[in-house]
C-alpha cells in the first residue's frame, strides 16, 4: 500500500516542569526531548515506522531543524520527495511544556507566516490521503487527481480552508475542539444526550463522510450500523499527551488501509493513542506495531488480529469501479465498497438522506455549496452514560459503550 501524508511539519522542543510557572521566576530543568512535530509529519513518521510505504508533502526551512526533519523522516523509510524548503521563512518551532503531575502540556508554538507548497506534481499513485488542512491547494489537487484513493482529514481546528476540504474527505477525525466550535455545543460526559446531538449535527454536516471524534483522554465517539458509540480511552498514568491526537490519526490511517473496519480502525488508534502518552516526546512515545497489535490482541482475544512484518503489508487492492465525473448534485445515491473515495458509507438510519456523488475539483474551481441535506436520525436512542462505558471496560478493554441502539 502507498500513503500520502500532506500538511504541516514542525519541531518540537519539550521540557517537563514539576508545575506551571511563576511570572517573573527563573527554572533549572533537567529534562527535555527534541525531536520533529506536526499533525501531518508525525502521523507520517508513523506509518513510516510500522513499515507503510509512506511520502510526505510540506514544507520546511532551509535551517537545521528543517535538516533534523527530514533526516527523522528518511530513519523510518518515509520518502521526501515532496518535501519543500523554503529558503525564506525558518522551519515552524514548538517549545512545549510538560506538567509532571498530569502530563498536560502547554504549547507555544514560533512561528511566522508559514509558507505554503508550491509544488503539486504527484505522480505515486497512492491508496490512502492523509491530509491536515495546512496544505489546502496541494490538498485538492490530490484528491482530485487520486479520486479512487481513500481520503481521511485530520481537522484539529476549524479554518475556511479545513471545512472546505472536509466535504472531499472519505473521512473525517475531528478533534473534540472543532467538534465543540462546529456545532457550537459543550461535551457534558454525564449526559449522553449532548454527545448524540453534537455527533448528529456533524453527521447532517458532512453527511457523506464517516465521522470520528477524539475526546482527549475520554477516547473516541463514532457510529455503526445506526448506534453511535463512545470508545473510552485507556485508563494509564500520562506522562506527555503532546501529539497523541496526531499519533490516533496514523494509526487510524494505517488501519483503514489495511482493509479494517470503522470500529476496528478506531480501536487500534485508541489503543496507539494510549500507549503513547506513557513517554515524553511525540515521535519517541509512538510505540512499534507489534506492541499495538499485541495489546489488541490480549484485550480482544476473540478477534485476534495477525498483520504481516513491517515493511511486507498486501497493497490495498485496486477498485474495479470507474471514477466518478463531475455530476449535478441533484444526482442518485451511490453506494460502492467502502475502501472506496468515491463511495458513500452510509449510516443504516430510519428516514435515508439522499446521498450526493463526490464531486472532483481543482484548486481553481469556483466550489459551490452542496444542497441542503436531510437531517441524519440515527434511531431511539437507548442511552448509556459516560461511565457506564467505561464500566464496561474490563482490566483496561478500550471497547466501546453504545449511546443509543
Amino acid at each position: 500500500m502507498k500513503i500520502l501524508v500532506i500538511g504541516h511539519s514542525s519541531y518540537d522542543i519539550s521540557c517537563p516542569v514539576e508545575e506551571y510557572p511563576v511570572e517573573n521566576t527563573k527554572y533549572r530543568l533537567t529534562e527535555n526531548a527534541m525531536c520533529g512535530g506536526g499533525p501531518a509529519g508525525n502521523a507520517a513518521y508513523l506509518l513510516g515506522k510500522w513499515g507503510v510505504d509512506t511520502y510526505y508533502a510540506g514544507v520546511v526551512g532551509s535551517d537545521d531543524y528543517g535538516t533534523k526533519i527530514k533526516k527523522e523522516f528518511e530513519s523510518v523509510g518515509v520518502h521526501t520527495d515532496y518535501l519543500e524548503t523554503n529558503y525564506e521563512k525558518p522551519t515552524s518551532i514548538s517549545f512545549i511544556m510538560i506538567n509532571k503531575k498530569n502530563g498536560s502540556r502547554t504549547l507555544f508554538n514560533i512561528a511566522g507566516e508559514r509558507p505554503s507548497m508550491k509544488k503539486y506534481d504527484f505522480n505515486m499513485d497512492p491508496d490512502v490521503i492523509l491530509i491536515d488542512g495546512h496544505e489546502y491547494t496541494a490538498s485538492i489537487n490530490a484528491i482530485n487527481k487520486y479520486p479512487n484513493a481513500i481520503s481521511i482529514i485530520d481537522a484539529g481546528r476549524i479554518t475556511p480552508e479545513l471545512n472546505e476540504l472536509c466535504k472531499y474527505c472519505k473521512y473525517i477525525v475531528t478533534s473534540k475542539g472543532f467538534a465543540e466550535t462546529q456545532t457550537k455545543m459543550k461535551f457534558d460526559f454525564s449526559n449522553p444526550n449532548s454527545l448524540v446531538q453534537i455527533y448528529t449535527q456533524l453527521k447532517n454536516k458532512y453527511p457523506r463522510s464517516e465521522v470520528v471524534v477524539t475526546l482527549e483522554d475520554k477516547g473516541a465517539l463514532y457510529a455503526v450500523n445506526n448506534e453511535i458509540k463512545i470508545m473510552p480511552g485507556l485508563k494509564v498514568q500520562a506522562v506527555d499527551t503532546t501529539g497523541a491526537g496526531d499519533i490516533f490519526h496514523g494509526a487510524f490511517t494505517y488501519a483503514i488501509a489495511k482493509g479494517y473496519d470503522i470500529e476496528k480502525s478506531v480501536r487500534y488508534a485508541n489503543i496507539t493513542a494510549g500507549l503513547s502518552v506513557q513517554k515524553l516526546g511525540a515521535r519517541f512515545s509512538i510505540p512499534t506495531l507489534v506492541e499495538v497489535t499485541n495489546y489488541y490482541n490480549e484485550k480482544f482475544p476473540g478477534a485476534i488480529s495477525n498483520p504481516q512484518p513491517e515493511g511486507s503489508e498486501t497493497p490495498v487492492p485496486t477498485p474495479s469501479v470507474a471514477p466518478v465525473e463531475p455530476s449535478p448534485f441533484n444526482s442518485q445515491p451511490v453506494y460502492n465498497e467502502p475502501v472506496m473515495n468515491n463511495s458513500v458509507e452510509q449510516l443504516n438510519v430510519a428516514t435515508t438522506p439522499q446521498v450526493n456523488q463526490e464531486m472532483r475539483v481543482t484548486p481553481e474551481a469556483n466550489l459551490t455549496e452542496p444542497q441542503v441535506q436531510q437531517p441524519v436520525q440515527m434511531g431511539q436512542p437507548n442511552f448509556m452514560n459516560y461511565q457506564q462505558a467505561m464500566q464496561s471496560q474490563m482490566n483496561n478493554n478500550p471497547s466501546e459503550g453504545n449511546l443509543n441502539g
